[in-house]
């Protein structure tokens, strides 16, 4: 879907109290810093959703400090078109902010027909990246992540096209998403000795799915690595939209492969026990479970999607209030485990 603007002029000016609130931490022990929470591109912004609602996201995510928006080759739907949108308004808005944005991508997963559109080959990466800085109008993305482990591919062989990108100044900085603690440490390895700055890991992360903190937490604090978080809303089931049952335009309602009526009824009761916690916080269960997140030294940004910027207010409302007792995080415990 394109945007009916034929003066290709800069419309948007970015609030200038943009970075007075925000929260910014350091990925390992980089340079980079990022927002304490990144926009994720993943539902939203593709060709079947409404760009001038995607628009109103992203600006409103900048104005309030967000710098970091994550993308991949495959998000949409269909595949690319998430990006390609993100391009159009990258041109239309934010092209004068380019050197305050950290902008991300990433191939992994099925993208393209037959052999080379998948998984962690030479051939797939170096293709991905030259085919998702042309959707985004981009010279650059400033990291660029394998999206998944190839038990095929050998991991030198994907750690040094990692490495290349970075040289042919394609990308800034690497990372990789959903490796396991040992893979994760033989990739920190191999980019040691190529010279590359590899600086966060993203993973899955929430009150319901805790296995970064078997590991992998560890291994990337001693790798001097950051973790970026992502499905930290356990894709809908940390918020308030399910305590009173499930609505007909929900995405459990839909059956999405994700987050099904079954998975939910299975944790209704605990999703009621957090919410009860969230509110003698006064805080939704939804900024309560970013901050739970948020407490661990190791992460550098919490990866939250949108469907409005509305919603996306609420969420970075989980700032204001970061601390537990240890009386909340036992409860927590007791609930989740």
């Amino acid at each position: 879907m394109q945007i009916n603007d034929k003066t290709g002029v800069q419309d948007y000016q970015a609030l200038s109290s943009r970075y007075e609130t925000m929260k910014y931490n350091r990925c390992g022990k980089s340079g980079a810093l990022l927002p304490a929470i990144s926009l994720g591109l993943w539902h939203n912004f593709g060709f079947v959703d409404h760009i001038h609602n995607a628009r109103e996201i992203l600006r409103c995510a900048f104005d309030l400090g967000i710098t970091h928006f994550d993308l991949a080759n495959n998000y949409g739907p269909p595949y690319g078109s998430a990006e390609e949108n993100f391009g159009i308004l990258f041109k239309k808005d934010f092209r004068s902010y380019r050197d305050e944005l950290f902008i991300a991508t990433k191939a992994g997963y099925d993208m393209w027909p037959g052999p080379y559109g998948n998984l962690g080959s030479r051939k797939y990466l170096m293709a991905s990246i030259d085919q998702s800085l042309n959707r985004m109008g981009l010279d650059y993305v400033d990291i660029f992540y394998h999206h998944r482990p190839d038990p095929e591919t050998p991991l030198e062989e994907t750690m040094i096209a990692l490495a290349d990108i970075v040289r042919q100044g394609k990308a800034l900085y690497v990372g990789i998403s959903n490796y396991e603690p040992k893979e994760t440490a033989m990739a920190a390895s191999l980019l040691k000795e190529l010279k590359v700055p590899f600086i966060l890991h993203q993973a899955k992360y929430s009150i319901f799915e805790r296995g970064v903190e078997r590991g992998l937490l560890d291994t990337l604090e001693q790798e001097g690595v950051g973790c970026i978080a992502f499905s930290p809303l356990a894709q809908g089931m940390l918020t308030d939209k399910y305590l009173n049952g499930i609505p007909e335009d929900s995405r459990a309602a839909k059956s999405f492969t994700y987050l099904d009526k079954e998975n939910l009824n299975t944790h209704i009761s605990k999703i009621q026990r957090l919410a009860t916690i969230a509110n003698k916080r006064n805080q939704k269960l939804s900024q309560m479970a970013i901050a739970w997140i948020l407490r661990q030294p190791q992460i550098s940004s919490v990866l939250i999607g949108a469907s409005s910027a509305d919603q996306l207010k609420e969420n970075v409302k989980s700032l204001e209030y970061l601390e537990f007792s240890e009386e909340e995080l036992r409860l927590i415990d007791e609930i989740s485990k």
